[in-house]
């Protein structure tokens, strides 16, 4: 299997070492991991493509380049220069240091990364961690993602709903903020939204009287709603959300329509 990996928190980041190790597991050894990443760190960029100025690319080592651009830049390199239009089999987009449940969802560029390879019809999950006090403190806090990542990467990959008739689907993983041995399991749930949850302005006055604004995150030890990602996440559980990039309301196009008669 050949496998493609990005992120949104840079190529230096852990959490890529982390999706590394899992890639490799999953391709086999008859298998290769190729990895385009961000030079610097991309987080809550989204889907942002730089399609106004040119991407600066570099190679670190064999299979592994470093793009000066979003991770659905990456994602882009990766297919059409990189592997040379050879589409891998996976695209894996992670591991992120934080998560990416609820709200979080449209602002990660962890997310845009998996997003970007399923307009392209190449199979992709993005995998993130939450963060606690059960795991911070510990000497890996990517422990639960290191060892139950392989597994249901495997899972999704064998048992899961692919494909689609327009917009293709991709998986969102988040493994809760938990010790590797503390995962109760594994749910598959969808998206959830925190009370007052998203960003805010923190404005703050510069020594030089000029003034900037600070954009601050909501509180991300609080749940979702019964039965989605952010709640089964803080209660020990694997969360899988199928998407899809298609952002209609279906359910109201009836009714809209009606209303505007």
């Amino acid at each position: 299997m050949r496998i493609l990996i990005t992120n949104d928190d840079g190529i230096n980041a852990p959490g890529l070492k982390i999706l590394q190790n899992i890639a490799e597991e999953v391709a086999g050894p008859d298998g290769d991991v190729w990895t385009v990443a961000p030079a610097f760190e991309q987080s809550g960029v989204g889907h942002c493509i730089n399609y106004v100025h040119p991407t600066m690319i570099s190679e670190f080592g064999p299979r592994r380049f470093a793009a000066e651009g979003s991770p659905a830049d990456c994602v882009l390199a990766g297919l059409f220069h990189v592997m040379n239009g050879n589409a891998p089999d996976l695209v894996l987009s992670g591991v992120n240091k934080g998560n990416n449940s609820a709200e979080n969802v449209v602002y990660s560029g962890t997310i845009g990364a998996a997003m970007e390879a399923a307009l392209h019809r190449v199979p992709a999950i993005a995998l993130s961690q939450y963060f606690g006090p059960d795991n911070a403190s510990l000497e890996n806090g990517f422990e639960a993602a290191a060892e139950h990542g392989a597994a249901l990467v495997r899972k999704l990959i064998d048992g899961g709903a692919w494909g689609g008739e327009t917009y293709q689907t991709f998986y969102n993983v988040n493994f809760p903020p938990v010790a590797g041995g503390g995962v109760k399991g594994t749910r598959v749930v969808p998206q959830g939204l925190r009370p007052k949850g998203g960003f805010g302005i923190q404005p703050h006055q510069a020594p030089n009287g000029r003034n900037f604004l600070w954009i601050r995150g909501s509180a991300q030890n609080v749940a979702s709603g019964d039965n989605t990602d952010a709640t089964v996440n803080l209660d020990g559980y694997i969360s899988v959300t199928p998407m899809r990039c298609d952002l209609t309301a279906h359910d109201l196009l009836d009714d809209v329509a009606q209303r505007l008669e």
